[in-house]
């Protein structure tokens, strides 16, 4: 629950910040990664039938796995570098 003055929206915010970059860039890594490998781009309507079940299958894992676990490090990293900032302007 965000505080009256406003306290939690700005960890929120930048973890929503750090979330979305994590995504962008890594949907672009995995894209680039899975051209080199197949030597296809990867589908983009995994739920055609003119696209192979396991291609469907196998780009939806590595996409979905590959990209969840970048934005959970990246908003968790950012999010932990708030708090320790927040911690030595107290100390200080």
């Amino acid at each position: 629950m965000a505080k009256k003055d406003g306290g939690e929206l700005a960890p929120a915010l930048i973890g929503f910040a750090a979330g979305f970059a994590a995504e962008y860039v890594t949907r672009k890594a995995l894209t680039f990664a899975w051209t080199r490998a197949t030597g296809e781009e990867p589908p983009t309507d995994i739920e055609s039938p003119e696209v192979g079940l396991g291609r469907a299958l196998g780009w939806a894992v590595v996409a979905g796995v590959g990209v969840e676990v970048a934005r959970v490090l990246a908003v968790r990293t950012a999010r932990k570098g708030l708090t320790r900032s927040g911690r030595d302007a107290i100390e200080a």
